[in-house]
């Protein structure tokens, strides 16, 4: 089984513009994170796909690989897809740029899944940690996922999932952490499914997977890290690393 890792990177993020260039403790934030990846050991190939020069040469300039796109693309699955296509592999891994406390230890969680997956019942893996702080819930930026009994996603949202109607239920809240393992079969069959209104309305790509059926185990991590959405983010990144 091949496995590579694909770190989708844009300039222009809406939350935090240049992001992904701002400086954690003496690193860019992207090279932080292409570091952390190749760090695992787990990938044959790690790469950056980025419609940006700056983030190109970045990467390119420390010694790791970079690709630039080709075309527009609306997430990060299909910048993804556009650069796989002609790529020898069975399952990628997609870590996010702004991810730059991505350990092994999660990831082996997340591969393991495929590893005992003999029938290819499973399109997509990815981590979830349960949050228990009531701002992190309510926060929209924090993606939440509710689960079936065997752990396959049932549905992601901005908003708190479940909602505690009951407030004598013990409910248990999952951030989803922004890491994904494809099939590569899956992934390509992302790029030719149109959105539809869930995933147009919550702005959360993997619900499209969910919409055309596809199959996505959660797997459960203690880890939490900091994705670095907002300044206020990369302020609590800082006092982490050091």
């Amino acid at each position: 089984m091949k496995v590579i890792a694909m770190i989708p990177a844009r300039y222009a993020a809406s939350r935090f513009p240049a992001k992904l260039m701002q400086d954690l403790a003496g690193k860019t934030v992207i090279t932080r994170t292409y570091e952390a990846t190749v760090a695992t050991g787990l990938f044959s190939e790690v790469y950056v796909v980025t419609d940006s020069t700056i983030i190109f040469d970045e990467i390119t300039s420390n010694g790791g690989k970079a690709i630039m796109s080709i075309k527009e693309h609306e997430s990060g699955s299909d910048r993804i897809a556009e650069a796989v296509t002609n790529v020898d592999c069975d399952i990628i891994v997609n870590v996010q740029g702004d991810e730059p406390f991505t350990e092994r230890a999660s990831l082996e969680k997340v591969l393991s899944v495929f590893k005992h997956d003999k029938d290819k019942a499973i399109d997509l893996a990815s981590l979830m940690v349960e949050i228990t702080d009531w701002d992190e819930i309510e926060n929209p930026n924090t993606v939440k996922v509710i689960v079936d009994q065997n752990n396959f996603a049932l549905y992601f949202s901005r908003s708190p999932i479940p909602y505690p109607r009951d407030k004598s239920v013990a409910s248990r809240y999952f951030k989803h952490k922004g890491i994904y393992a494809f099939r590569k079969e899956a992934l390509l069959d992302f790029t030719v499914l149109p959105m539809q209104f869930l995933e147009a309305t919550e702005k959360i790509e993997c619900i499209r997977y969910l919409e055309y059926g596809k199959r996505i185990k959660m797997v459960e991590t203690d880890i939490q890290g900091v994705e670095i959405d907002t300044p206020e983010d990369l302020e609590r990144a800082k006092k982490l690393w050091k």
